[in-house]
Parts: C-alpha cells; structure tokens; sequence
C-alpha cells in the first residue's frame, strides 16, 4: 500500500534530515552571492511547517513563502496578510529554529489598491521579507514606487507563461521604464522555454533588473526536471549571470511532473548541480 503524499514526504525528511543538512557545501554560491532557495509552491500538497522540516533536512537556507499555502497540520489557513498576529510569531519562530530566512513572497496581487497593498508589504516586512514577487497591475507602478520606497522592499515582477501578460521580457522593460531600482523582474526561466522564448537571451534583455530568479528546467513536454537535463539552458544561465554580476535568490521550483519520493531525489539532484555549477563559476 502506498503512502500518502505528506506521509512519504515527512518520512523522507526525517531520513535525510540532520545528515544531509550538514553535508551541503554551499559556499561558492555564497561566494558569488546566489542563494538557492525552497519554492513553496513545490510543496503545495502538503502545509508549510512541513515543506520548512523538508527544507531543513534537504539543506537549504532559503525560502519563498507563497500565499495560498496551509500554514500547519493544525491551523490550515493561507499563509498571506491574513494570518493573524499569533500564527505570524509562531511561523516566524519555526523558521529560526530551522535556521531559514525567508527572501521572497510571492506571486501575490498588487493592484492600484493602495490600503490592500499596504496589507500586503507589512505582512513582508513583518516576516522580514526582501522581495515581492507580482504581476502587478497596470496603473499600480507609481503606488509601487511609493511603497518599494516607504517599506525597503523590492517588488519582482514574475512571468507566466504566453499569453500572460508579463511572459515577454521586452513587456518587463516598458512596465518599470522610468520607475524606481527596486520594482524588476522575477525571472521564471521554465515559463519562458514554455513561452518558446530562449531563457539566456531573456536574460541578457533584462541585464541589470533581474532581481529574483523562479529557477526551473523544462522538458519538452513543458514538465519540470532536473536541472541541466532539460530544454532550457541551465548552465548558459549561470554563467550569464555571473557575467551581469547577479547577486540574489534562485528559487527552486517544481509546478508539474515529479511528486512524491521522486521529487525529493530530484530537487536533491537539482541541488547538486547548482552547487556543481557555482564552484566551477566560483574561480
């Protein structure tokens, strides 16, 4: 009989957890000033205080929180501005024990909506969050300015993929065109290869405004795999963002494809080739 999905997941983390944490050699990453980081939505399944225990036990230090993700076992709320006081203290305890620091928070809706927004960037600087990642509304950007401003917090705008209104890097450039450093792009490197865009070019477009990446491989059955055995050019990437000198998060993200026990192994290869990569760009 198999195991249920958060049952597998939890059993493998507690296998892999204290030896594997400590195992991880991540310092040519940090060296380079990339930080590899957990994607909440990878782990949508199951409730964030168990994708936190996962991530310890895979060693990782970072993470993006997403909004629409259960908070525990025990308080199954959304994990957005919503959660209450309480539940904020308790989450940002269970991070620090882990030793994690969440980055980014996202994707969540910015509109022209000043009082929600608001709602949105105490949530982020309450958790000591860095990045907002969005797609914000037309009309919003002078609000967002305001705010990036007012609160210290960047605001990354992600793409989906074509027809979404952001998939176009080109799109990116005119939405932030005269606005503030902190609003940039939010670079989700599968959706481009599913958009039929080549990932390193996109990148070169956005030179000096990426500041976030949604870090992916894509088959071409679009599914998402380990990285350096897909369609989009992982390795190109890397080395083009040493070259603009990129210092940030690489989130780590699954949306399709492997589950389970499998998606453990695989997110444990993708590690492996991105701390592989950061060494031999490290020199």
């Amino acid at each position: 009989m198999k195991l249920p999905l958060r049952s597998l997941l939890l059993a493998l983390a507690a296998i892999t957890s204290s030896a594997l944490a400590q195992s991880r050699d991540d310092s040519a990453a940090e060296k380079l000033g990339w930080h590899l980081a957990t994607k909440a939505y990878t782990f949508r399944a199951i409730t964030l205080y168990e994708t936190i225990d996962i991530t310890h036990a895979l060693g990782l230090k970072y993470f993006e929180l997403n909004p629409t993700q259960k908070l525990s076992p025990e308080n199954p709320v959304n994990t957005n501005d919503t959660l209450p006081p309480e539940l904020r203290a308790a989450l940002k305890s269970k991070f620090a024990a882990a030793g994690i620091k969440v980055m980014n928070y996202g994707v969540v809706k910015l509109t022209k909506d000043e009082a929600a927004d608001r709602k949105v960037f105490d949530f982020a600087k309450e958790m000591g969050i860095e990045t907002i990642v969005s797609e914000p509304e037309d009309g919003s950007f002078d609000l967002l300015d305001k705010l990036t401003a007012e609160y210290g917090i960047n605001v990354a705008i992600h793409n989906h993929p074509q027809p979404s209104h952001y998939f176009d890097p080109e799109t990116v450039l005119a939405a932030i065109k005269g606005h503030s450093a902190r609003i940039g792009a939010c670079a989700d490197t599968g959706h481009w290869t599913r958009s039929g865009l080549n990932a390193v070019d996109c990148l070169k477009k956005l030179e000096g405004h990426v500041i976030t990446l949604h870090f992916k491989d894509v088959n071409d059955q679009k599914k998402d795999v380990v990285f350096g055995t897909g369609q989009t050019d992982i390795k190109g990437m890397l080395a083009e963002l040493k070259r603009q000198n990129f210092h940030g998060v690489f989130s780590m993200e699954y949306e399709s494809g492997a589950a389970g026990e499998q998606l453990v192994n695989e997110l444990k290869e993708c590690m492996a080739y991105f701390d592989r990569e950061a060494a031999s760009l490290s020199h």
